[in-house]
This record gives structure tokens, C-alpha cells and sequence, in this order.
């Protein structure tokens, strides 16, 4: 895992934002997925801090750093980010593309991942439309599961389109792209609770991680 940022990057890059409480295989799962089939040459995680649109996160941004690093361990494709953790931060996708942006270069293609579940509902996100200007937005979507987006998403998504066979990477941003994501249903709210139940939570969490929510007493009261 590199920890020294995105500058120097040659091709795409994927960015993988969320409260990460814990890190799980879903997330684990999508940035795979985006190095082998998006070929982006790095992911980069961005942990949040108290995002607008959902409730608090239960483990403290250093739990919850600690975590990611130990499940992102020996790939040097996995970048941390934790400029949405610093004091200030708005928190807002928008805020963080920009900033990318304005460090990384107008002509890098950027990717942000998120599950169909997220872009359902995408117009609830700050400034939402403005996301388009600044990334592709790659969309992971289970086979067999169909999620409607809202109607101006869909309309917004059906206008820009999944450019077929890689012709997004020749432009920096506005796509959709829709990546077929293998079944797997976990989410960390029920994660959480399985903690706190004493359940066995190897499928779903590496080992390592679920060493540290065991060491650290996190989750027990969820």
C-alpha cells in the first residue's frame, strides 16, 4: 500500500470515498474490481469524517485509518488519503474531486466507485451535477439486481452514457461506466452487529481487522 499520495500517477485513478466502519470485502471488492477491469493504475481511499447524508460513524477516524491501512497492506496500488479527515473538511465529494483536481491536472482521468445502491440516489450528494465535470463515475452493479436511479439521474446517466470498450480513459472525466459486480451481501450496519453478537466474521472482514476491532473493544455496543 502506498501512503505518499497521487501525484506521479500515470494512467486513471480510482477514488474510493466512505466512513470505512469497518472495512469490509463490498469495498475490497469494488477497488479489485477497478484494477482489473477498469485497469485503473490506483485506488485511492478517502475515509470520511461525518458525511451529510448518513448518520455518524461509530469507530473514531484513527480506528478506522488503522483499519484500512491493515486490510490494504502489501498493495502498492492502495493509497489512503485522509484529507476529508482534517479539521475543516466540508466532507463533500464535490470538494474533495476539485481539490484532486486542481493537484492532479485537468487532462488525468479520474474514477469515482460507488455501488448502484449510491448512485440510485446520487442526486441527494452536494452539487451532484458538477461531479461529472470533475470524474467518471464508475457504477458496480450486482447481476440480477436492478436499483432505479431517481429520474434525474437516470436521465443524467442515460445522456452521458457507458462509452464502450475503454473510451472514457481518453477523456478526464463524465462518463458512466457500469461494472458487473459479483453478488455479496454485506453491509457494515449488520457488520457491526455481528460484532456485538460474537458472530464469525471471516468472510467478510481480513483477519487482521478483525484482530484489531477484537484488541480494541470497537463495535461492542452497536
Amino acid at each position: 500500500m502506498n501512503e505518499h499520495g497521487a501525484a506521479g500517477t500515470a494512467g486513471p485513478i480510482g477514488i474510493l470515498g466512505g466512513t470505512f466502519d469497518p472495512v469490509h470485502a463490498a469495498h475490497l471488492r469494488i477497488a479489485q474490481l477497478a484494477l482489473d477491469v477498469l485497469r485503473v493504475t490506483q485506488v485511492l481511499w478517502i475515509p470520511t469524517g461525518r458525511p451529510g447524508y448518513r448518520d455518524a460513524p461509530v469507530a473514531g477516524a484513527a480506528h478506522r485509518v488503522a483499519m484500512l491501512r491493515l486490510a490494504l497492506a502489501g498493495e502498492p496500488r492502495y493509497t489512503i488519503d485522509e484529507r476529508e479527515l482534517a479539521p475543516g473538511a466540508s466532507g463533500y465529494t464535490v470538494d474533495t474531486l476539485a481539490a484532486l483536481r486542481a493537484e492532479l491536472g485537468a487532462q488525468l482521468p479520474l474514477v469515482l466507485l460507488m455501488g448502484d445502491d449510491q448512485f440510485a440516489k446520487l442526486d441527494g450528494w452536494h452539487r451532484w451535477r458538477d461531479l461529472f465535470a470533475l470524474a467518471h463515475i464508475a457504477v458496480f452493479a450486482r447481476p440480477g439486481e436492478d436499483l432505479p436511479p431517481s429520474p434525474a439521474v437516470a436521465e443524467e446517466g442515460a445522456a452521458r452514457g457507458d462509452r464502450a470498450n475503454g473510451a472514457w480513459r481518453r477523456h478526464a472525466a463524465g462518463a458512466v461506466i457500469r461494472v458487473e459486480m459479483p453478488p455479496l451481501a454485506v453491509s457494515a450496519t449488520d457488520l457491526r452487529e455481528r460484532v456485538a453478537q460474537d458472530e464469525d466474521l471471516s468472510a467478510w472482514l481480513p483477519a487482521p481487522v478483525i484482530d484489531y476491532i477484537a484488541r480494541h473493544g470497537l463495535y461492542q455496543d452497536s
